[in-house]
């Protein structure tokens, strides 16, 4: 791992106001909306439409959410659905918090702390695997897709949302604010976004942007 990289999963392992922030304003979906349209000219009822969606499970699907933050994605799954759910994160205060959603919930998931570029599981583990807000802040997102898609079962599905350049200026300043203060990774255009999946061998059914959030699913051949 290059000096960056392993100055960036420090920088989230250990953090603690911005994963809060995040996190808080994540659980409050008004919150979320505000924050959402006036940073990043964004409408946020996909990226909550996709929560829904991604608790939409067959009986005993194997499921991976990284990174997992305080367990916003939770909110999609049904009291008492039968699943296996593996929550992953870096940050030791989002774990926390997710495992304390998860009790709130009543969801019986596996906690890991491992980041998503670096995932401790075999191929084809998963039937599903949730990233959501999360690939702009790595340094290597085409690397975790890969990554990600490696650990997906043929016909697993791929779901998460990400912020991407190119939507404005001002979201583009925010975001070179935010790299240069170590809290952004190396985010992507919509089109890099597209040649990830694509790159890493998944079949985007839906890749979709408002304002600088894309919103995207993808499958892996079977």
């Amino acid at each position: 791992m290059s000096g960056a990289a392993d100055r960036l999963h420090r920088h989230w392992r250990r953090g603690r106001l911005v994963p809060a922030v995040y996190d808080f304003g994540a659980e409050h979906e008004p919150i979320a909306r505000l924050g959402g349209r006036l940073l990043w000219g964004a409408d946020m009822r996909p990226l909550y439409d996709s929560f829904a969606e991604a608790g939409r499970l067959p009986p005993g699907a194997v499921v991976l959410d990284v990174p997992c933050g305080g367990g916003v994605a939770f909110r999609g799954v049904p009291r008492g659905a039968d699943l296996r759910y593996v929550a992953a994160d870096l940050s030791r205060l989002m774990l926390g918090r997710a495992r304390a959603e998860a009790r709130r919930r009543g969801l019986d998931a596996a906690f890991a702390g491992v980041s998503v570029d670096r995932l401790p599981f075999a191929d084809g583990s998963f039937d599903r695997c949730l990233t959501y807000n999360g690939l702009h802040c790595l340094p290597d997102p085409a690397g975790a897709v890969t990554e990600m898609a490696r650990v997906l079962r043929p016909g697993g599905v791929l779901r998460g949302s990400a912020l991407v350049t190119g939507a404005g200026r001002r979201q583009d300043l925010l975001i070179a604010l935010l790299r240069s203060r170590g809290d952004f990774g190396r985010p992507g255009s919509l089109a890099d976004l597209r040649g990830w999946l694509d790159d890493a061998g998944l079949e985007p059914a839906d890749v979709t942007a408002t304002g600088a959030l894309a919103c995207f699913s993808a499958v892996k051949p079977g």
